[in-house]
């Protein structure tokens, strides 16, 4: 690898909630505990318009440089890295924790150049040490964020570097459907609300391939409902899709209209803050057999209403989720990397939302962002600076 350039460029915002500009800055050492990379390809979120424009509230330091999840090549190491080579191909995890912090008591885990977290402790690290995001050419990293993959498994797949960042969205549906949270075993059925959206949709997808017998598909679309269940092929035939009305009764007595004799096992919720209010989460709840679980993930702010006799009658187990551990991470890679979990079907089928819309560089940011808010759940856009 060549030597570290003196500068590179990076799309900055200096003032919050004002438009960001390509800047030339200081390219990033390597310091302890860190890597260098090269990146690749860096996922555009379908709301980063309304994140850094202050429309979403999201409280971050300012300056600093904007981006998301990506996929880079580490071109420097700091001098206790052992595992990780220069040239490795990495997945970069945007869910940021100190190290000190190993049971999560401080609560400082945050988004890198997303949000600051909800506590001091995740403000800190962020505002102090790790607030540069991967809308740039080159990034300094937390080695425990730098996930590296096996490239030549992948290529053997047929998966090419874009193609790999679908595992982004995966990987919130994982940390709510894996064994940090519901842990879904082979067979079960699973009611995923909404699956309309990115994150839905990929629990879907998700949910058959870590063997779901069925999945029941909320949404109010009800195109957009169909279109995720004919995206899965054969495997299709496993997804029951159910309009919401946001009335629990009606969306009750639609649950229990596909449920089946077996009941359902899991409920699995990634609403978006506007469904504040809707009763689909008690009914979601009540359609749950005895034994049943719930996982809550999604944006709701604000508290809802549970029913507790049911939950407690019911033996029902109900956990609450925000994003996904590092293990997950490794998880997701594994089982991509062996086949466990496909990015395509047979015959070459995408699921919904897998399609790159878009290819984009850092001065083209602006028709990135609208082009992700234009193509919703549908793909994703990346950056390629």
């Amino acid at each position: 690898m060549s030597p570290l350039p003196s500068t590179h460029k990076a799309l900055r915002q200096d003032v919050y909630a004002e438009p960001p500009t390509v800047q030339t800055i200081p390219t990033p050492q390597p310091t302890l505990g860190s890597a260098v990379l090269r990146v690749e390809r860096a996922m555009v979120l379908n709301y980063t318009g309304d994140i850094y424009n202050g429309k979403r509230q999201y409280p971050y330091p300012v300056p600093l440089t904007l981006g998301s999840s990506a996929i880079g090549r580490v071109v420097a190491l700091g001098p206790d890295a052992v595992a990780l080579k220069v040239g490795d191909l990495c997945l970069l995890d945007i869910t940021i924790s100190a190290r000190d912090d190993v049971g999560g008591e401080a609560g400082s885990t945050f988004l890198n150049a997303i949000i600051d977290g909800f506590t001091p402790a995740s403000k800190k690290l962020m505002r102090d040490v790790w607030r540069d995001g991967a809308f740039a050419e080159y990034v300094r990293w937390p080695l425990e964020n730098c996930h590296v993959i096996d490239e030549a498994k992948t290529k053997a797949l047929g998966y090419r570097t874009e193609d790999l960042m679908y595992m982004s969205k995966m990987l919130v549906s994982y940390g709510g459907l894996g064994p940090g949270c519901v842990n879904i075993r082979p067979g079960e059925t699973v009611i995923v609300s909404p699956a309309t959206g990115g994150f839905g949709s990929a629990a879907v997808h998700l949910a058959l391939e870590l063997g779901a017998g069925r999945v029941i598909a909320m949404g109010r679309n009800g195109e957009v409902l169909k279109q995720v269940k004919e995206a899965e092929g054969e495997k299709g035939s496993r997804v029951e899709c159910v309009g919401l009305t946001g009335d629990w009764e009606e969306d009750f007595k639609a649950l229990k209209g596909v449920s089946g004799r077996g009941g359902v096992d899991v409920f699995f919720d990634v609403s978006p803050p506007a469904a504040l209010g809707s009763g689909h989460l008690k009914a979601g709840i009540m359609a749950l057999k005895k034994g049943g679980r719930v996982c809550l993930m999604g944006g709701i702010r604000g508290d809802v209403g549970l029913p507790h006799e049911r939950i407690m009658h019911w033996n029902l187990t109900v956990k609450g989720k925000w994003m996904f551990e590092r293990e997950d991470v490794k998880a997701m890679i594994r089982m991509v990397e062996t086949g466990v979990v496909r990015l395509y079907q047979e015959g070459g089928i995408k699921p919904f939302g897998t399609r790159c819309e878009g290819k984009y560089k850092l001065e083209e940011w602006k028709k990135a962002f609208d082009e992700a808010e234009r193509v919703g759940s549908d793909g994703f856009v990346l950056i390629e600076p």
